[in-house]
């Protein structure tokens, strides 16, 4: 339940169209619903503004199941983070506007239309390689609301790539970087802009990268100001971010 919804439902109470056993009725799993395997925040969409994202990773298709339709029984909009294309099928059976980003391997349902921000999320990656961490984000943050744009294989290999993005840059209200390997382009891209950058480092690299860690410890020693710095391989929450800052200046 949203906060339009429990607005309509306080209102539906006051008027008589709703009684009080059917209000409580409603409310009863607040803040949460206890499904053994999982707690399901309904509420959540009520303090941070978006309902609880369902990450599939580690949880069984019948679990994943269970949650979205329960999620989709209160109304929430879905998005489901690293889900294979077994998962998707299971959803689809559920709700047939389910759709599957395959690069990001996310599952999508709007219940709602939204009214995309006029501020842009720019996602740009270094490397064709590292667009999948890179389609989590832009998914994610277009999924919660935000008008996102994707430039991807500008890395600084060939600096004049990103140099000549410059129209973009300077046009978007936060920018996503993601690179793996030396990590070095969300310091170029800092050094250029005078907006928020969110910097993603990615697993993608050879044996020195230590699985996204060399790339990570680039972009926390940054000599660029204004980067937010995510976990390696974490586009959601690279995504998320650079919605909440895009919201700001809405």
């Amino acid at each position: 339940m949203n906060k339009s919804d429990l607005t309509k439902l306080l209102q539906n109470v006051r008027s008589g169209k709703t009684d009080i056993e059917t209000a409580l009725d409603r409310l009863k799993h607040m803040p949460f619903e206890d499904m053994s395997f999982a707690h399901i925040d309904h509420h959540r969409s009520l303090r941070h503004g978006m309902p609880e994202v369902i990450y599939c990773a580690g949880k069984t298709i019948e679990q994943i199941a269970g949650i979205t339709e329960r999620m989709l029984a209160h109304r929430s909009d879905i998005l489901a983070t690293r889900a294979s294309e077994q998962v998707f099928k299971a959803i689809k059976k559920l709700d047939r506007r389910a759709v599957y980003h395959k690069a990001s391997r996310a599952i999508v349902i709007q219940q709602k239309k939204k009214t995309l921000t006029k501020g842009v999320v720019l996602v740009l990656t270094a490397g064709t390689s590292d667009i999948p961490v890179a389609e989590e984000a832009a998914v994610t943050t277009n999924a919660l609301g935000s008008t996102v744009q994707t430039v991807y294989d500008v890395g600084v290999a060939g600096i004049h790539r990103i140099l000549s993005k410059r129209d973009m840059l300077d046009a978007a209200r936060v920018i996503v970087v993601v690179a793996g390997m030396d990590g070095a382009l969300p310091s170029v891209v800092g050094g250029l802009v005078d907006k928020p950058v969110v910097a993603v480092p990615t697993s993608v690299g050879y044996g020195a990268g230590f699985q996204g860690l060399a790339p990570l410890l680039t972009m926390l020693n940054s000599c660029a100001s204004g980067i937010a710095v995510m976990n390696i391989d974490n586009g959601f929450g690279a995504g998320v971010l650079a919605h909440r800052i895009n919201l700001l200046g809405e």
